[in-house]
């Protein structure tokens, strides 16, 4: 077995900082120094993406060979745009579960900011932007009465916002009317949220854009760590990352490749993997992101390292609510209308479920906002497949529950072989 070598701490290059003698840094020299890593951080329940990777490939594999169309590019592509809303839906709930908390009122918030929309658009004659700019800004300010109520009086947040749940709900209903339905034109800027495809070369401009960024990036990341003194990786991990870029760009230009095969990229999945991105970016390289975790993982701990916990927990839940109203918007895109079902069915659930099979703790602290993308595609996938099979509701509602409790008791499993291996 090999041995892994410290990376040398001499002295630095001239201008360099002066590295703290006391920090020894190994890194894998070799493809069983990475393995045996690996296989280290599996056995300190540190297992990532792959289970619901794993997860995805069977699923996509099973309904392939039940169905011939399943991976389709006409299949494939509505299934980007269904995951749309619920995924922007998961990205909010993602972030309250981080804190180790719930949102019960997704739904209801989605629903009632689906309402304002329509009642602004239809009865009072506002322009469709201004309008989506309202019902977004509603959500915003639930979020912020529910997370006000929860870290100021103290009230839990489970009770808090299954009170939201009901009190949107019934306001939902309030604004739609004695008719329960508002129905929105097909050709304005709400409708184009779910209905705008682009041409194949914007579909190709935009992965190959993603490619160079995030080769300046991991370009740039490297000067950094030379500028501050840290030792160079060495050319096992260089090439690791080299792949890692072509494992990139492979699936970028396959999908896109498979989507151009129909009509398109579809605008409203770059909108839902633009917030991911986003989100993902700001809970891994802003300090915000930091005292989220910080928070999720320790409340009190968080409090004496000078964290204001309250603004924190009320900012996350203004951002959930948020991303509800935008799941809201873009229902209403897809079937042209705000109604009753309008995020009355089973849609909190799907979020908080995709939550959890994407990879986020139900027990705080843990996770990342690329939860929403993979959950949410496992959930879709399901959905999708079993519908081509003409499968019964009541046949996706048991698979369903199946895949959350296998998620829920890898994390379960996860959580503990962690506190095992005194990784917290």
């Amino acid at each position: 077995m090999a041995q892994q070598t410290p990376v040398s701490t001499g002295a630095p290059a001239p201008g360099m900082p002066e590295r703290d003698p006391r920090l020894v840094v190994t890194a894998p020299h070799s493809p069983a120094d990475i393995l045996r890593a690996l296989m280290e951080r599996v056995r300190g329940g540190e297992l990532g993406p792959l289970p619901v990777l794993t997860g995805l490939i069977v699923i996509s594999i099973v309904f392939q060979a039940l169905h011939e169309r399943f991976l389709s590019p006409q299949n494939l592509s509505n299934l980007t745009v269904q995951i749309a809303a619920v995924g922007l839906m998961t990205t909010g709930v993602i972030m309250v579960l981080l804190l180790g908390e719930i949102d019960l009122s997704i739904g209801s918030v989605a629903g009632v900011s689906a309402a304002v929309l329509a009642v602004l658009t239809v009865k009072q004659g506002v322009p469709e932007w201004a309008a989506i700019a309202a019902a977004v800004g509603v959500g915003l300010v639930i979020g912020i009465i529910h997370g006000t109520i929860f870290a100021k009086v103290g009230v839990p947040a489970f009770v808090v916002t299954l009170a939201g749940l009901l009190g949107w709900q019934g306001a939902q209903i309030y604004l739609l009317g004695a008719d329960g339905t508002i129905n929105i034109s097909d050709g304005g800027a709400i409708a184009y949220l779910t209905q705008t495809y682009f041409v194949p070369a914007v579909g190709w401009g935009i992965a190959a854009v993603v490619v160079v960024v995030y080769a300046a990036t991991t370009v740039y990341g490297e000067r950094r760590r030379v500028r501050a003194g840290l030792p160079p990786r060495t050319p096992l991990e260089i090439a690791f990352r080299a792949l890692l870029l072509v494992l990139l760009a492979v699936l970028l230009f396959g999908a896109v490749a498979v989507l151009n095969q129909f009509k398109g990229v579809p605008l409203a999945f770059l909108i839902f993997v633009g917030f991911v991105v986003a989100f993902d970016l700001m809970l891994r390289k802003t300090r915000y992101g930091r005292m989220v975790f910080a928070v999720g993982g320790s409340a009190e701990a968080a409090r004496r390292a000078g964290i204001n916990v309250d603004l924190i927990r009320i900012s996350v839940f203004a951002l959930s609510s948020m991303l509800s109203a935008i799941g809201g918007v873009m229902m209403v895109s897809r079937s042209f209308s705000a109604s009753l079902d309008t995020a009355g069915g089973d849609e909190l659930m799907l979020a908080i479920a995709a939550a959890v099979i994407g990879g986020t703790s139900l027990f705080g602290g843990r996770g990342n906002a690329y939860s929403a993308l993979l959950g949410g595609l496992v959930l879709g996938a399901i959905t999708s497949g079993l519908y081509l099979l003409q499968m019964d509701a009541s046949v996706r509602y048991m698979i369903t529950a199946l895949v959350l409790l296998i998620a829920v008791i890898l994390d379960a499993m996860s959580r503990r072989s962690r506190k095992t291996h005194a990784r917290g």
